[in-house]
């Protein structure tokens, strides 16, 4: 979709600025700022030269975490600019580093006045959404105070307290109050003939509780190269881009022995934090690729989960944590999400992770380690999550957080196909086929590496027993198709909806009924020609642009080409991953993270979703999961 924003991210950090590089303050879908553990540290950063806003010739364009922008002041044919201004922007770890080059396009001396407005309004994101919602800052104050070479930015409130630090190399000749809060840094710039000159300007956030220094990584290795089957290029540049997505998006976390991991990011401008379904299940995607990154998810989520109960935060033993925020908001309890539990996936899939990690790797020393963490994780499964006393996992709607707690987490998401919500205790589909694979792939962890076969025979006849359950309560026989969820009443919801592809992934189907399953994805009211609609259409509850009510997702269909792949369905995974790369090639083989429903035959190019994050991780890793299915369909074929 195009924004008019240049998003640059780095590290835990991004900008987000418009076409001439400049900050506007803008809220809403596409934040303009720079953001730094769900804050803003900068909402203006505006340059004029001469009191007139340059004219753009070459609008800001990321490479990841740099981008570079072309302007010039107003002028005419009759006559052309003094001078062009080039600027060169680059983030990382809770900075900006700006230059500014002036270059003099006259054959004679000339000055000119450059000046910046600057300002940082300390703001959460969530006070950024479009959602009307407003929040009180009972004694917040702000400061300003000057700096020999620039200006420092001020919050606090109570304990809280964030700095914005900007300094400029050369310094300022001024710096000016603006009225508004802001300030304005002027510079008195000559330029010789056909000359030029370079300013340099650095932000440094400081956030309230960040660490003191930064964590120190190795340095990255050379780039990925990935193999694909041969007859697949568009698939290479797919797997290329979504690498690079996913280091743009690394941020650092926190292992069990308080050890600094980078983990992916869940996506930009909304998600630039660790949530724990996100992370596991692009870990997966990666896996092949990048071991390391399922290793860290695993140390991360770990050294989240929860070990007592805690009602307001949904946390129970044993369970894996969905969302961490940092922001001055879930610091005061004014949102839930601080440290929130609110998904019913998140504990399978850390286990699902867990136990693929350990067998694609051949090593078996991080589940050594994390043995009481997995174990942990089963107990939470058993009891609190309900497969023990109800025979599935399930979830209440929180009132403070999320209504839906599995993938499909918006509200009104899990619906009957007439479109009414789901109502009661929620037994979601997509969550019982993570629950039958986290029990397969823990009871081979308990027999390969804890030597503890009772256990793993225990697992077993409980994955046995939930995958009978599950082929007799969620099945519609009229219908030849499994239920979206079970409602408080164990009543079928009988939408018809893309979670049945996380069921072919995970292996709950028996043979017969997945094949059924898998041919029906790719039929005209599921498949777009792009991807694999959330919900069918032709349902009364289907809208094409609703975000998980007839909607395409990257990372949702690429499930469901894994689980083709699985069943043996090869013509249609391949027909399927055929129609995600060609989305890709549509955004420069960005995956992105949702699209709207409408058919390809319906218009040439792909639909945008207006709220879509991008980059985002598990649209990012995507093309390396179709890698997997593609690849499996190629072994089939020799």
């Amino acid at each position: 979709m195009t924004t008019g924003h240049c998003l640059l991210v780095n590290d835990g950090t991004f900008l987000a600025v418009g076409p001439s590089g400049d900050i506007t303050g803008e809220r809403g879908a596409h934040p303009h700022g720079l953001f730094a553990r769900d804050a803003r540290h900068l909402s203006r950063w505006q340059l004029t030269v001469d009191g007139s806003t340059p004219t753009v010739l070459m609008p800001a364009e990321s490479t990841g975490a740099s981008a570079t922008s072309v302007l010039t002041p107003p002028g005419s044919r009759a006559e052309a600019p003094a001078l062009t201004v080039f600027r060169e922007q680059r983030v990382s770890d809770g900075g900006l580093v700006e230059r500014i080059r002036l270059s003099s396009n006259r054959g004679a001396p000339c000055d000119t006045l450059l000046a910046l407005t600057v300002d940082a309004d300390f703001a959460d994101q969530f006070e950024l959404r479009s959602d009307h919602r407003w929040y009180e800052k009972p004694h917040a104050v702000r400061t300003r105070s000057l700096l020999p070479d620039g200006v420092e930015f001020g919050y606090r409130r109570r304990e809280w307290h964030s700095r914005t630090a900007v300094t400029a190399e050369p310094a300022p000749d001024a710096v000016e109050e603006t009225g508004s809060g802001a300030r304005r840094l002027c510079w008195r710039v000559e330029l010789p003939p056909h000359g030029s000159a370079e300013l340099t300007l650095r932000v440094v956030a400081h956030p309230y509780g960040a660490p003191e220094s930064a964590a120190v990584f190795p340095d990255d290795p050379a780039p990925d190269e990935v193999d694909v089957p041969e007859g697949w290029p568009e698939l290479a540049r797919a797997c290329a881009q979504g690498l690079a997505d996913l280091t743009a998006l690394r941020m650092t976390a926190v292992g069990p022995e308080g050890e600094p991991v980078r983990v992916p990011a869940a996506g930009v401008p909304w998600f630039l934090t660790l949530l724990g379904r996100h992370a596991a299940i692009a870990s997966l995607f990666a896996l092949s690729a990048r071991p390391a990154t399922a290793a860290a998810t695993l140390l991360a989520l770990a050294a989240a989960q929860a070990t007592g109960e805690d009602a307001d935060r949904l946390a129970q033993p044993g369970k894996i944590v969905h969302e961490l925020r940092h922001g001055e908001l879930a610091h005061f309890g004014q949102v839930p999400y601080g440290r929130y539990y609110g998904s019913v996936d998140s504990t399978p899939l850390f286990l699902v992770l867990l136990g693929a990690h350990a067998e694609a790797t051949g090593d078996d020393k991080l589940a050594h380690r994390l043995e009481r963490n997995a174990r942990a994780a089963v107990d939470w499964m058993f009891h609190s999550g309900g497969l023990a006393e109800h025979g599935y996992l399930l979830y209440r709607a929180d009132e403070g957080g999320l209504a839906n707690q599995s993938w499909k987490d918006s509200p009104g998401a899990i619906c009957r196909a007439d479109g009414t919500p789901a109502k009661g205790v929620i037994t979601a589909a997509s969550a019982q086929g993570y629950a039958y694979d986290a029990l397969r792939r823990t009871a081979r962890v308990a027999r390969s590496t804890w030597d503890d076969p009772r256990y793993a025979d225990r697992l077993d006849a409980a994955a046995d027993a939930l995958r009978a359950r599950f082929l007799a309560d969620f099945w519609l026989a009229e219908q030849d198709f499994p239920a979206l969820a079970l409602d408080g009443e164990g009543e079928r919801v009988d939408a018809l909806g893309s979670d049945a592809g996380h069921l072919l992934w995970t292996g709950i189907l028996d043979e017969e009924r997945g094949r059924s399953v898998g041919r029906r994805l790719l039929s005209p009211a599921f498949f777009t020609g792009w991807g694999v609609r959330t919900l069918a259409a032709g349902q009364e509850a289907y809208h094409p642009l609703s975000y998980h009510r007839g909607s395409v997702w990257p990372h949702d269909s690429a499930i469901a080409a894994l689980g083709l792949a699985r069943y043996g369905l090869h013509e249609e995974a391949a027909t399927l991953a055929r129609g995600l790369l060609a989305m890709a090639e549509r955004h420069a083989y960005r995956m992105p993270e949702v699209i709207a429903g409408y058919a390809r035959a319906e218009h040439p190019d792909p639909v945008p979703y207006p709220h879509a994050c991008s980059p985002q991780a598990w649209a990012a890793a995507s093309p390396l999961a179709l890698r997997t299915a593609v690849s499996t369909v190629a072994a089939a074929a020799r």
